[in-house]
Parts: C-alpha cells; structure tokens; sequence
C-alpha cells in the first residue's frame, strides 16, 4: 500500500492509510468518528472515538501542502473533500 501527492511518497501508519483510503473513496460524504472507527478497525473496535482525531492530525501533518483535503465537519465528524 502506497500514497503518493504531488510525486512524493508518503510515509503512513496503517491506521493512516485505512482512514485516507476510507474518506478518500466516499469523497464529499460526511463521516463520524464511529463510523470511521467501525470501518478501518470494525464494529466494536475497543478505541475510543478521539483516538480518530489523533490519527487526523498526523495525516494531515505528513500531507502537508495538501492537509486541507480532508475537512473538518464541526459537530459531526470528516470528509475528504471533492
């Protein structure tokens, strides 16, 4: 499993790169939390729902330039925008 931006390789968790696949193929859709949860560990996942925000920030820190990809919804969750 790679991840390229703009020809660069990125260096990704495995939690990283569940979460970017799983926005980045529903692009625009709107996400909670739980849901990312129950779709890269599975339902029931013992995590709780903040450890999602941990795995945004690094992602988003090795994006870089292009962090902005993946929105915050305030309130709801987030998305990889369009």
């Amino acid at each position: 499993h790679t991840v390229t931006i703009a020809g660069r390789l990125l260096d990704l968790t495995l939690s990283e790169f569940e979460l970017l696949s799983f926005l980045a193929e529903k692009k625009g859709w709107v996400f909670t939390r739980g849901q990312i949860v129950d779709a890269i560990r599975g339902e029931n996942y013992a995590v709780t729902e903040r450890s999602i925000d941990v795995i945004i920030v690094g992602l988003r820190k090795k994006l870089k330039d292009h962090a902005s990809l993946i929105e915050t919804v305030r309130g709801v969750g987030y998305r990889f925008k369009e």
